[in-house]
């Protein structure tokens, strides 16, 4: 069982992305960087201040998920806009119960910093539309507050006994640099409310992604994830190749090699099959509700379908292990593109 021991666990992240010859620390990692911080990129990677700063793309997203709803949260700081979204999926009734998306003003409306893990903070702040995700060190948690119309949202993620992170770090299509950090499956405690209705989320699962870099003017991608709090794992296949493939089982992270998305692109409700090349994993998808989204400001556009659902087949840690059944696993996949 060696190979399976080597197979399950990944080098510690490093303690910056940008090496002192200012090359990109390219690899997957276990863990979380400090700060993600590019000024550091010798060409030809490297590219001016004011080019940075409309090219720059950010964002913080934050998976609650419980037997009763799906939360989906999103903080994004495209360099010459922002925007944000919350919505809350009823599992039970498999229909959206709220939800907002909400553009704001450049400079103004939202802060993402640099931190991914540790220190990490981020807010929107917009016509009534507040969000707010930070890292509280007092008690080692993730802390989100979300407020809209009829919906309140006060939820911990709790980091202490939770698989290690994954951090993958690159270079992208159209040649920029990239870096993200993804979570496992964390435990979660607080409550959701939508008008009346209040939903406990003590016994739920919550996960995080922190995501910065610089994808290319024209970007697609496909993606799924899914998460309890003895297994999960994180695909996507399109503008940064296989770099976040990972699973965690067990607390364990392994890294997986390309996926294969198989759906109908005209009817996302439709079951996905998904599978990766080094049979670790392979999984049939069952969508129970979709938000979908489709913005064309000329500048920009963005045509996004997010379905909920939940994932079941197998997953294991090396080729020489038994395959582990997943059943009914809730997550999301995604088909995405992006004009920014």
């Amino acid at each position: 069982m060696a190979n399976t021991t080597e197979a399950a666990y990944l080098p510690a992240a490093p303690d910056a992305l940008v090496d002192a010859c200012g090359q990109i620390r390219a690899g997957k990692y276990a863990g979380s960087v400090p700060v993600i911080d590019w000024s550091a990129l010798a060409a030809p990677v490297r590219r001016s201040a004011i080019w940075r700063r409309f090219h720059h793309k950010h964002w913080q997203y934050a998976a609650l998920v419980t037997e009763q709803i799906f939360c989906g949260i999103a903080i994004v700081d495209l360099g010459w806009t922002n925007t944000a979204f919350a919505y809350v999926f009823d599992r039970q009734q498999k229909k959206i119960l709220t939800e907002f998306s909400q553009n704001g003003i450049p400079g103004l409306t939202a802060h993402l910093n640099a931190c991914p893990a540790t220190g990490a903070e981020s807010w929107f702040r917009f016509r009534g539309r507040r969000l707010h995700f930070s890292h509280q060190p007092a008690n080692n948690t993730y802390r989100i507050e979300v407020a809209f119309r009829d919906c309140q949202i006060s939820a911990e993620l709790h980091i202490a006994d939770a698989a290690p992170e994954l951090l993958a770090v690159g270079s992208i299509v159209g040649g920029g640099a990239h870096a993200t950090m993804k979570s496992g499956g964390m435990r979660l405690s607080g409550e959701v409310k939508v008008g009346q209705q209040c939903f406990g989320l003590t016994d739920g699962c919550g996960s995080v992604d922190h995501s910065n870099g610089f994808p290319a003017r024209e970007t697609r991608w496909l993606w799924a994830s899914a998460h309890n709090l003895d297994m999960g794992f994180n695909l996507q296949s399109g503008y940064f190749g296989d770099q976040e493939n990972a699973l965690w089982l067990d607390g364990r992270l392994i890294s997986l090699s390309s996926a294969q998305f198989d759906y109908d692109s005209a009817n996302v409700l439709a079951p996905w099959h998904i599978h990766t090349s080094d049979g670790l994993l392979d999984l049939h998808f069952q969508p129970e509700g979709v938000r979908s989204e489709n913005q064309n400001l000329l500048i920009a556009a963005s045509r996004y379908q997010q379905p909920l659902g939940t994932f079941s087949g197998w997953v294991r840690a090396h080729t020489d292990e038994l395959p582990r059944p997943v059943s009914r696993l809730a997550g999301v996949t995604e088909d995405h593109f992006a004009r920014w």
